[in-house]
């Protein structure tokens, strides 16, 4: 594959099986180029966040892109190039095809949580063309939106994060209900309550509710410049930021309603004008309780691979829940991160329509650290050696964890696309060995 400049248009040219395509060589998702990521059978996975699309068609396969990429085939490679460039213009992104309610479907499928995984779920169901209701609900006051980038663009405005318009779910007969909370649920009647007193049916629901920020647990954690962080940041020292390992905070000390100090249990006193926490998430999953729907000790939701609860017509995605993690031999894993949620919603929804589709991912998620952005692929609990390839102090490192001398996760630093490439290479269920990574 290629990258070929087209008119003022960037091409990703592609010779597979003997036949040439050009897809737009920015990615969807935040528009790196696909030139310069790995190219495995007939798709390409980005460099950056591991979005997959099909070379010949420019469908999306691989989440956290939502949207296609437009395309065009032909044997020709000039007649091919001219044509793309015509096709291009004015939209570098596509949206699959997706159908429409039909009043004369008497179904619903309810949504509860306003996030990745049920927009997917949802837009998943219309793509596969169901005609029943769709419900999508939130206590959000906000359509559903990047979540990633809230702690990456701090002065980012609320339309600018939102990853889909309200334009697009009335085109597609997607109902919104926002500001509204699950209270309870009744799985043998079919019915949510809310918290405004309105109790709904449903024919079969989503459970998406997700995790909230977890919050301090001593004194003070009530002034009014302690913040939470539902994507908590670490920081470099050699910025100047202090690191206090091993400690907690045991009380956090003010003045005027305002923060002025926070003190640790080892007893050191930190002067400080504003507090964030990022201590980890907690589950909404309170409206469940009394209900018959299987929870485990932290009360994540239990799955099957099919993204099914315990209960008929029940399902469940996103961060709260506890599914079977293919590439981990089946364990139930809990990951709360953006493309895991994509792809459990988009894995309920084609079960919800009965097509039997087992979830099969590898993880792939990422942080930015002062500019720098470390990427993450796999499931790397409880491995038992790492090879490192690279210097960490030299910010150019790619690290490479292995169990029962098999990789089974990569973290990496400037080192674009060797994350993707290990991503790829687990996603085709080829191992890596530790002689490969050595």
């Amino acid at each position: 594959m290629m990258e070929v400049e087209v008119g003022d248009h960037n091409v990703l040219l592609v010779r597979c099986d003997g036949v040439y395509s050009a897809i737009s060589n920015q990615c969807t998702h935040y528009g790196a180029p696909l030139s310069k990521g790995v190219l495995s059978g007939h798709r390409v996975r980005c460099p950056w966040h591991g979005s997959c699309f099909n070379v010949k068609t420019g469908d999306l396969e691989e989440y956290p892109g939502i949207d296609c990429l437009p395309c065009h085939k032909e044997n020709s490679e000039s007649k091919m190039l001219t044509i793309f460039s015509v096709q291009i213009q004015g939209q570098p992104k596509r949206i699959k095809w997706m159908g429409a309610r039909d009043q004369a479907v008497l179904h619903t499928v309810m949504l509860l949580g306003g996030g990745a995984a049920s927009l997917m779920c949802a837009e998943t169901l219309r793509q596969e063309n169901y005609g029943g209701r769709i419900i999508m609900v939130s206590r959000d006051d906000l359509l559903p939106y990047d979540k990633t980038r809230l702690s990456k663009i701090m002065n980012a405005e609320s339309e600018s994060l939102l990853m889909r318009k309200i334009e697009f779910f009335h085109k597609y007969d997607i109902e919104v209900w926002l500001k509204k909370e699950a209270l309870s649920i009744d799985t043998n009647k079919k019915t949510v309550t809310f918290d405004d007193g309105l109790i709904q049916c449903y024919d079969q629901i989503l459970i998406a509710t997700g995790c909230r920020a977890k919050s301090l647990d001593c004194p003070g954690v009530d002034l009014e410049n302690v913040l939470m962080l539902e994507t908590p940041e670490d920081m470099l020292e050699e910025r100047g930021v202090r690191f206090y390992m091993n400690d907690a905070v045991a009380e956090v000390q003010g003045q005027n309603r305002r923060v002025k100090a926070v003190k640790l249990k080892s007893g050191i006193t930190i002067e400080a004008d504003l507090l964030i926490a990022g201590i980890g998430v907690k589950t909404n999953s309170e409206f469940l309780k009394g209900s018959p729907i299987r929870m485990d000790s932290k009360n994540y939701v239990i799955v099957d691979k099919y993204m099914r609860t315990n209960i008929t017509d029940v399902y469940c995605a996103g961060d709260l829940t506890s599914f079977p993690l293919k590439m981990a031999k089946g364990q139930n894993v809990s990951i709360g991160h953006w493309q895991t949620a994509q792809a459990h919603g988009r894995i309920a929804a084609l079960n919800m329509l009965r097509r039997e589709v087992e979830l099969n991912i590898v993880p792939f998620y990422w942080t930015v650290l002062l500019g720098r952005t470390i990427r993450y692929a796999g499931y790397g609990e409880g491995y038992t050696e790492m090879v490192l390839k690279g210097r960490f102090e030299n910010m150019k490192f790619l690290a490479l964890y292995l169990k029962d001398d098999e990789v089974v996760a990569a973290a990496g630093l400037n080192v674009e696309p060797a994350v993707s490439v290990v991503a790829e290479r687990l996603a085709e269920g080829r191992v890596i060995t530790k002689a490969e990574a050595e």
